[in-house]
């Protein structure tokens, strides 16, 4: 039961003018509208599951707070009631049993009947589904008088990647350390984990792998599998499953084999014994995430073996116990000439059909690597045969940190609706990872973890609307952008239209922002070495080509841009279905969006703006300095609605994104001026220093690196 001083607590902090610190995230619970109340006034529970009692204690905690007065638990129904259970655990239940035979074991009804409300579900994991869905329409002040709602995830996996270290540091997180604190594990769990299972929960995501695709092999040691089993004891109530990613080498490096190729059969058998020993620790164990053969990590092709057949020797040992193996497609090597774009589907394709059934291969959004604009990668639509997930990254790695405000819903959306026309128009990326094109039975979508040990999650407010889009969408690609951070605001901070309607309107101007003022008219990894914060457009001395931004953009005398075309480049166009690539192939039908993604377009190429290409590329990075200014006007007019703490900490975090905004203007224009040799437009003022001024910046200690 909620104790009295909570209710107490919620009224206090009725008011914008009590602090918050976003430990809460979009599950805040407070009674920001003094005259809202909801018809609920007892819990009536059916089921006596640790997933049942998650479900009661979350909606004790939410409505409580929400409605200012404590919600008991009955046995009986009656007038303000709130049952919840499955049809075999609940007669009223039973009775809307056919309207749950669509909803499968995750879905939901909520319907009001009377004075009943009920949460309906074919299983304990769809009423927990349901009780924070009912919790987010009371939450969004949605009409509680006549709710009819019946949702099922389109995806059956929805997994976040966290890319954590065991000594607690995290590869390209901008929230502190890892949240994981391995040490004190088993011995002492942190209640910060319940929470992190709560939040994930209450956006429809089931899985987590705990450690960085970089895997070190002593997460499958006995001491670090004791502290797996104690995390996923916890998050098992929530319906959270736990994964790991697992290094190549591991039967080399703990189990003193002299090999670790896939075919020999004392590799396959430690591998089989592995699983049998994880599952005795965790009987739901997920599976396994797989880096191999890409960045220097080991894999099969140290034995002049494929992909397939490293994947389908570990899924052969998860197989009796019903986990999959998830194989990432971020694949290229430094001895291959070919355009680093093209290497993933020259990998894979040919290996279309040789999967086992509980494989996955995961494709990250584009081909080369999270940039903040990318085409959709061409895998997506090039492997009837074969399951494929989708990969994002939630954390901002190219997309300025922890301090740049980037809604990502736009670039999740973006790729989501991208067509493939693989089999005709209306192809989408959405229809591949869902297997309404192929008919996939194994669904998913993952997202590169943006969670550290700060105490607000994800270093800022604004990034945990990331975490929240990506867990709506991953539940229902058909989502809007719009429709998801209005939720999200209103969760967050406040449901007065004053403020939802500007801060949703900044939200989804963001990205283009970014891009805008980072990587405009699909310019990609312009980023400095190694950490990629700040502009290094300049940067030609790492030791793979494919690392230096001069490989991106190969600006010259003539021009700007990439050309993978068919006639002149390097073909990359052709990888994509004939519809697709007759557009990408001709610079005329090319999205200026992507526009130097695929050609290299002369400075003085007329666009359809009717400028050249060097006046538009100074505009479009004007526009985005430009765009950051808006957004910090948006948000000082929000004061009134926002709580100290949190509205000084935003405030701050975009007067950085400005000054970096002007940073990478300034930078990147000074650069690629000295090839173009052209006088800034009208209007547009020259960088005040020259690129030598902007090469000698160094930030030698940037988290995440």
């Amino acid at each position: 039961m909620i104790r009295p001083i909570l209710v107490l607590i919620a009224i206090l902090c009725a008011t914008p003018a009590c602090a918050e610190d976003g430990y809460d995230l979009w599950l805040r619970y407070h009674r920001v509208e003094t005259v809202y109340r909801t018809p609920v006034r007892t819990l009536v529970p059916n089921g006596t599951s640790p997933t049942v009692a998650a479900a009661t204690s979350e909606l004790e905690r939410g409505l409580s707070g929400l409605t200012g007065r404590n919600i008991g638990i009955a046995r009986n129904t009656g007038d303000g009631a709130l049952v919840y259970g499955t049809p075999a655990t609940s007669p009223l239940i039973a009775r809307l049993a056919p309207q749950l035979a669509t909803l499968g074991d995750e879905g939901y009804l909520i319907k009001t009947q009377g004075r009943v409300t009920i949460i309906a579900a074919n299983s304990d994991a769809g009423v927990l589904y349901g009780a924070f869905a009912y919790l987010r329409a009371v939450q969004t002040r949605q009409d509680l008088v006549a709710l009819d709602i019946a949702s099922a995830p389109r995806l059956k996996v929805r997994i976040l990647d966290h890319w954590d270290n065991l000594d607690r540091t995290q590869e390209r997180g901008y929230a502190g350390f890892s949240i994981w604190d391995w040490h004190k594990m088993p011995d002492y769990m942190s209640p910060r984990y319940t929470d992190y299972a709560r939040a994930d929960a209450s956006i429809g995501i089931n899985g987590a792998v705990l450690n960085n695709v970089s895997a070190n092999v002593n997460i499958l040691t006995p001491l670090y599998l004791a502290k797996v089993k104690a995390l996923a004891d916890v998050f098992r109530p929530w319906h959270i499953k736990v994964y790991l990613a697992v290094k190549w080498s591991a039967p080399m490096e703990l189990g003193g084999l002299k090999t670790a190729d896939p075919l020999d059969p004392a590799v396959a058998a430690w591998w089989k014994a592995k699983a049998d020993e994880l599952y005795t620790y965790v009987p739901d164990f997920g599976g396994f995430l797989v880096k191999a053969n890409s960045e220097g990590q080991p894999g099969p092709g140290d034995y002049h073996r494929t992909h397939a057949d490293g994947a389908n020797m570990l899924a052969d040992a998860l197989k009796p116990h019903g986990g999959i193996v998830m194989w990432r497609a971020f694949v290229y090597a430094a001895e291959n000439p070919e355009d680093r774009a093209k290497q993933a589907y020259d990998e894979f394709v040919p290996l279309d059909g040789r999967f086992r059934d509980n494989v996955v291969v995961q494709a990250k959004n584009g081909a080369i690597d999270f940039q903040p604009r990318e085409p959709f990668h061409p895998l997506f639509g090039a492997l009837p045969h074969t399951n494929l997930f989708l990969e994002v990254q939630i954390t901002k790695e190219y997309l300025g940190l922890a301090t740049s405000l980037a809604y990502l819903a736009p670039l999740y959306e973006e790729v989501l609706h991208a067509d493939t026309f693989a089999k005709g128009p209306g192809s989408t990326v959405t229809k591949v990872i869902d297997g309404a094109l192929f008919g996939n039975a194994l669904t998913g979508m993952a997202g590169v973890s943006n969670v550290g040990d700060d105490r607000n999650w994800t270093g800022s407010e604004f990034n945990q609307a990331n975490w929240y889009a990506f867990g709506r969408l991953a539940w229902d690609p058909s989502l809007s952008s719009r429709a998801i951070a209005q939720e999200w605001a209103r969760l967050t901070f406040s449901n007065d239209p004053r403020f939802v309607a500007p801060v949703v309107d900044m939200m989804l101007a963001s990205r283009e922002a970014v891009v805008d003022y980072m990587t405009p008219l699909g310019l990609h990894h312009l980023m400095a070495t190694g950490h990629h914060y700040g502009p290094g457009p300049w940067v030609d001395d790492l030791k793979r080509p494919d690392w230096n931004p001069v490989y991106y953009h190969k600006a010259d005398t003539n021009g700007l841009g990439f050309d993978r075309t068919v006639v002149t480049g390097s073909g990359a166009t052709a990888q994509y279905a004939p519809p697709v690539a007759k557009m990408f192939e001709n610079a005329d039908t090319t999205p200026e969006t992507m526009l130097l993604w695929f050609h290299h377009v002369p400075w003085t190429a007329k666009l359809k703006s009717g400028h050249t290409l060097w006046d538009e590329l100074v505009v479009k990075y004007d526009e985005g300095v430009a765009a950051t200014a808006r957004a910090r006007a948006t948000w000082a007019a929000m004061k009134p609605y926002v709580d100290d703490e949190r509205f000084e900490e935003e405030a701050a975090y975009l007067a950085i994104e400005e000054k970096e905004a002007h940073w990478w203007r300034d930078a990147c224009l000074a650069y690629f001026e000295t090839f173009s040799k052209l006088p800034f437009p009208a209007g547009h003022a020259p960088p005040p220093h020259g690129v030598a001024y902007y090469k000698a910046i160094n930030f030698p200690f940037v988290p995440g690196h």
